[in-house]
């Protein structure tokens, strides 16, 4: 009866494949709200460009008349920077906004001095390396905490623009508890150093702003004794008044008065009055706000739009298409030469240990047809159908969310969380019905019981496409550049590709069921079938221990622990669907109800992603595993190093046997150490399409991938069974 199940619940895995680029899409535009996921209950977040903190300063604890202030504590990686209150020519400054406690309120955020950061004729202000953008709180008499409160909880959802030559908008949300009592100082000196960053104030009286043609004539007095003679940074708070990119022309009066000549914008959209202004030498600064006189020239006129063409470029922006990427059709050669190695490709995907669960069904169906040749042949083509059918349709579906600019590659289905823990439910049914906990010839009506010795054929159908389901993440060897060649192929050509590997996976079992020999070895049926059925529910709990591990590494232990909390209550729900009488009629309901229930309260633990550790501000020591990032490789090889990346994901089976055995080799790891070799580990465990950018400059659409990198040298790429001689034999060669 156990195939039973499978004919009712196929039908939802069928759905799950089709769904997953669904599920992936919702979750990357969630991804691209919330970098992080920490940032949603902790104090820090993370993102490939920055590392963002939240922290606070309570040198006496938290009350009224105490000094407190919160901060957002930025790391940036080289190269990136974020922006200041006037970002400058491009950019958007940082924004806080605060939920506090109610009787404190947040000021705003004291600007550090900012540096200059030119863009050819433009310029930028901003910070690189580290910087603190502190924010001073008041707590008024009207606070009160409860009784038993011990800490005040502060929530902070923050904004930022992070820009290299390319600029990523950025937004986290953080959560931190401060302690009412004691002090909380861990943070002490950042904020000493972004007081003494902060532009104290200079009286206004002591200088003036004229306006002279398309320039601002500056008088200033009473600066530091120390900057006199030196030239000093000049930052307007007001964007687009000053140019930004011209230098103004200083002087210093032998009383100490500092005078400079700045170009105005020509493309000046304010003239405030007092004008802002932030003076600044070696990281200390002033701010004064000076009066203006001579008064601002007019504005430019708006440009303006008629009707008729606002109307004629809605109406182009409507009616235009993506362009299709170009195609170009393989020679004949190459072709054949792919078609060959996908059907290797799906010949040793039997191997692999993602099949194993469904190794334990094509038992079971030997055993039951083993003195039927004809069922045996029928199933046989049947299963040879669903695999092929399954590969064609997911090869369609990746085709088609790539040709609408989704960066997707194989196995793209298990990088949804939400795939993840519906096909553990689904391999979590199979196990229980294996063991015996129930038949469904005693939960359904005895038409729907009948139906396994009425339509045999469409059971093993669906055993191919189960079989797909849980095999598509793994790559086996010969197939990764038969795959990654689908990327630039007609559709024609591709699909070709698809069905031949499907046709691999299939093969073996084919043939098993059009041999009589194998069916002549099997013993007749008997008590000993019940005895491997039961034995075969192992491998099942086998997988749904896999992909509870996979759904932990994509969303953290919260979410494992909530799908392994509702794989139980799934379970109880089975149970009491078998019993009897009036304990059926009381359990049942109350067990459907409260899993319904939880599973509505636990459903968003299943999809948030987890927190992302990214190393940040300091070299990984010499032998240990750093994070991928885009740029990362390049850099290493231009301090000379080699560099090895490993493209692995949670789900690939192959990848984590790869892991624990040549890339934990000791010898391995020497040679490694000895060369010098950085070692990089791409995570491609949740969608990122960066990782999968990367992969298509290798030709390659799924994981595991091992390339190593030498200055001068082309890119190795290893076999994905990665050999522990082929490695060192690369590295020797170094």
């Amino acid at each position: 009866m156990f195939s039973l199940l499978l004919r009712r619940l196929f039908t939802v895995a069928i759905f799950l494949i089709a769904a997953g680029p669904l599920f992936t899409r919702a979750e990357a535009q969630f991804l691209l709200k919330t970098p992080n996921a920490a940032g949603a209950g902790g104090a820090t977040v993370t993102t490939p460009h920055v590392s963002a903190e939240l922290v606070a300063h309570a040198p006496d604890g938290i009350g009224p008349g105490r000094p407190l202030q919160l901060g957002l504590l930025i790391r940036h990686q080289p190269d990136w920077h974020t922006y200041w209150l006037n970002p400058g020519d491009s950019g958007l400054p940082t924004q806080l906004q605060w939920q506090l406690p109610e009787g404190i309120d947040a000021g705003e955020i004291a600007w550090p001095v900012p540096r200059k950061i030119p863009l050819g004729q433009l310029a930028n202000y901003g910070y690189e390396g580290e910087v603190l953008l502190p924010v001073p709180l008041t707590v008024s008499p009207a606070w009160r905490p409860g009784p038993l409160a011990q800490d005040a909880t502060f929530q902070l959802h923050a904004s930022w623009l992070v820009c290299r030559q390319e600029c990523i908008p950025e937004e986290g949300r953080f959560t931190l508890q401060v302690p009412i009592q004691g002090t909380t100082a861990l943070h002490a000196a950042a904020f000493r150093a972004a007081a003494d960053a902060h532009p104290r104030p200079l009286p206004a009286d002591g200088g003036s702003a004229r306006v002279d043609g398309d320039a601002l004539e500056l008088r200033v007095a009473g600066l530091p004794a120390g900057w006199r003679g030196r030239d000093l940074e000049l930052f307007a708070e007001t964007p687009g008044v000053l140019r930004h990119a011209a230098a103004p022309e200083q002087s210093w009066d032998a009383d100490g008065l500092w005078r400079a000549r700045v170009p105005l914008s020509p493309e000046r959209s304010e003239g405030p009055e007092p004008l802002p202004l932030v003076l600044a030498q070696s990281g200390a600064g002033v701010r004064v706000a000076l009066p203006v006189t001579g008064g601002w020239p007019p504005l430019a006129p708006a440009a303006e739009v008629s009707p008729a063409l606002a109307a004629a470029l809605a109406a182009n922006a409507r009616d235009a298409a993506p362009a299709a990427a170009p195609v170009t059709p393989a020679p004949l050669a190459a072709w054949l030469a792919a078609l060959a190695g996908a059907l290797l490709g799906g010949l040793v995907l039997n191997l692999m240990p993602c099949v194993f669960p469904v190794l334990a069904i094509k038992v079971a169906g030997f055993a039951r047809h083993g003195q039927d040749l004809r069922a045996q042949r029928l199933g046989g083509l049947a299963y040879a159908a669903g695999v092929v059918l399954s590969f064609l349709a997911l090869g369609a579906g990746m085709l088609a969310l790539r040709a609408a600019g989704e960066a997707v590659g194989w196995g793209f289905q298990l990088q949804s969380p939400a795939v993840v823990a519906a096909l553990a439910a689904l391999f979590t049914l199979i196990g229980l019905n294996l063991a015996g906990l129930f038949e469904f010839g005693s939960l359904l009506p005895s038409s729907l019981a009948s139906l396994q010795a009425r339509h045999p054929v469409l059971d093993a159908f669906l055993t191919g496409v189960l079989a797909v389901a849980v095999a598509s993440p793994c790559t086996a060897p010969f197939m990764g550049a038969s795959l990654g060649l689908t990327a630039t192929l007609p559709a024609a050509q591709a699909l070709a590709i698809f069905a031949a590997l499907g046709l691999g996976l299939a093969l073996p079992y084919g043939l098993a069921a059009w041999l009589p020999a194998v069916a002549r070895a099997l013993p007749r049926p008997g008590a000993w079938m019940d005895t491997l059925r039961r034995l075969l529910a192992f491998p099942m709990f086998a997988t749904v221990v896999w992909l509870t591990w996979v759904l932990g590494q994509q969303v953290g232990i919260d979410g494992a622990a909530a799908l392994l909390a509702l794989l139980v209550l799934l379970a109880l729900v089975v149970w009491t669907l078998t019993l009897r009488g009036g304990a059926r009629a009381l359990l049942a309901p109350l067990s459907i109800a409260a899993g319904l229930w939880l599973a509505w309260a636990w459903a968003p633990k299943l999809v948030q992603p987890a927190p992302t550790a990214v190393a940040v501000g300091a070299p990984a020591a010499q032998g240990a595993w750093q994070a991928w990032q885009p740029d990362l490789p390049a850099q290493l090889l231009g301090q000379g190093r080699a560099v090895f990346v490993d493209y692995t994901a949670a789900w690939c089976v192959t990848c984590q046997y790869n892991k624990q055995t040549t890339l934990a080799d000791a010898e391995v790891l020497q040679d490694f150490a000895a060369k010098n070799v950085a070692l990089l580990r791409a995570d491609w465990t949740r969608r990122d399409p960066a990782i999968t950018a990367a992969l298509g400059e290798l030709g390659r659409t799924g994981v595991p991938v091992y390339v190593l990198h030498a200055p001068g040298r082309a890119p190795v790429v290893f076999s994905e069974i990665l050999g522990r001689a082929e490695l060192r034999a690369a590295l020797a060669a170094l």
